[in-house]
């Protein structure tokens, strides 16, 4: 009698892998992307935090927060706010030497002062959204915002 040896696998084994593989995937992608995206969250984050520190070491030397009137050295409401020592999430991204719209950067940062607050702002970038927080802000008395969260519990969340 002669033994018929298989080699190789069949089409109903094959089929069986691919399917496995395409569950494990499906359920592993997502996961990634919502740690991408708490990754990009937590640079934001640190950047605002590091630049309100900026910006209480602004208010320490000028008495504001917003640049003070050249001349008289007063603090006035229509003066912009200072220039930041650096604009787009993460920091790491930031080079002085290439225009920050063309870094590979995730949130792009801004502040609004007044002589006596500021609030600063961290825009999700379009390769980097962030559908659950949006835009984080921090204002100089430490309150923290999302633009898409609707409770408090959601903005801890976020933050």
């Amino acid at each position: 009698m002669r033994q018929n040896i298989q080699n190789g696998f069949t089409l109903i084994e094959l089929l069986i892998v691919i399917a496995i593989v395409g569950v494990l995937g499906g359920i592993a992608y997502p996961s990634y992307q919502d740690s991408m995206t708490k990754s990009r969250r937590a640079d934001a984050k640190a950047a605002l935090l590091e630049l309100s520190v900026f910006m209480e070491r602004y208010y320490t030397t000028k008495g504001c927060y917003n640049i003070p009137d050249a001349t008289t050295l007063a603090c006035v409401t229509s003066n912009a706010a200072p220039v930041l020592p650096f604009d787009i999430a993460p920091k790491s991204a930031y080079n002085s030497s290439i225009a920050s719209s063309t870094v590979k950067a995730n949130y792009d940062l801004k502040v609004v002062a007044t002589p006596t607050s500021f609030t600063l702002t961290a825009t999700p970038r379009q390769n980097a959204p962030d559908s659950k927080c949006g835009l984080l802000t921090l204002t100089n008395a430490g309150v923290k915002g999302a633009s898409y969260a609707t409770t408090p519990a959601d903005v801890a969340a976020c933050w």
